[in-house]
């Protein structure tokens, strides 16, 4: 109970902010209209191709692998379409680097092919199909279209929305802008580190099993089964606090441009917001199939802070 009501308080007040944005009103004009069906169109031809290709294939990777290709394209159309100003063009930018290096990240775990819909699927998806619940065909076809596809389609453009939104300022460049640049930067080199933490970890520890066999014979820390070294010593999921924090930095960009009320709130934080959504189930069910593995994650748990580094927790 005790780890349950934290994340029930913080879906709350997510789903708070999100509908206070929203009550506020949507208004755009035409040219972010017309960007906005342009975005959408792809948004949804995507979702059909991840959902079809991954039924014929059962290979539901299809989205994994326009996670971080998608925001891309979605920037550099709203770039272009806004005339190509600093702020937009900077968005873009940053974009394209954040997008390249989880690009660059997931292939090297073999997510990627010349058949593009082929590749290593991420393991969680078979571990979901073993679900009482999504066990049947059809049940897993209705959880494939609509929260693979259609959710996790939407979301990637969810979190390009701040983009639209202030395609029309006059505002220029602020200091806000520069904050938001500084930022996204730092945590894009942040989730660089810990995804390469990570990865340095992984492959050392299967490289010792082969030989070893069993978790147990290897030497320390690789018996642990789980990373608890670099960041990882003050994070338990670094590169999600990281992700997660590039997207609302993203977002500061509109308070740059002053598309906000309130100083702080328009209708395109639901990208970010439902990000943190995301990421807050995504990272329990992780933690389930940790703990569920490693005998010493529990007591991981408890040590070390689940996203932000925390003094007391050491």
């Amino acid at each position: 109970m005790k780890k349950i009501i934290p994340t029930v308080l913080a879906v709350l007040t997510v789903i708070s902010l999100m509908v206070v944005g929203l009550l506020h009103g949507i208004v755009l004009d035409d040219l972010q209209k017309e960007t906005l069906l342009i975005l959408v169109i792809i948004c949804g031809s995507s979702a059909l191709y991840c959902f079809v290709i991954g039924e014929i294939t059962h290979n539901n990777s299809q989205m994994d692998k326009l996670w971080s290709i998608l925001p891309m394209v979605y920037m550099w159309i709203i770039a272009i379409k806004g005339g190509m100003s600093a702020r937009l063009t900077v968005m873009a930018t940053l974009v394209t680097i954040w997008g390249i290096r989880l690009t660059l990240n997931f292939a090297r775990k073999g997510a990627y092919s010349i058949k593009f819909w082929t590749g290593k699927e991420d393991y969680r998806w078979s571990i979901l199909r073993k679900n009482p619940l999504l066990k049947s065909r059809i049940t897993w076809a209705i959880f494939d279209l609509f929260f693979i596809s259609i959710i996790q389609n939407a979301l990637v453009l969810g979190i390009c929305l701040p983009g639209v939104a202030l395609m029309s300022s006059a505002e220029p460049f602020s200091a806000m802008d520069y904050v938001a640049t500084v930022l996204m930067l730092f945590f894009i080199i942040y989730e660089t580190i810990a995804d390469f933490q990570q990865y340095l970890f992984q492959t050392k520890k299967y490289q010792l099993l082969k030989a070893a066999k069993e978790l147990k014979n290897l030497p320390s820390p690789y018996n642990l089964g789980f990373n608890t070294h670099g960041l990882f010593a003050i994070s338990r999921h670094p590169n999600y606090f990281a992700e997660q924090a590039i997207w609302v930095c993203f977002y500061l960009f509109t308070i740059g441009a002053k598309v906000t009320f309130y100083g702080v709130f328009n209708w395109s934080i639901v990208g970010c917001l439902f990000l943190v959504i995301l990421f807050i189930g995504s990272s329990t069910m992780g933690e389930s199939i940790s703990a569920s593995k490693y005998p010493e994650y529990a007591s991981y748990q408890k040590r070390i802070a689940k996203y932000f580094p925390l003094p007391w927790k050491k």
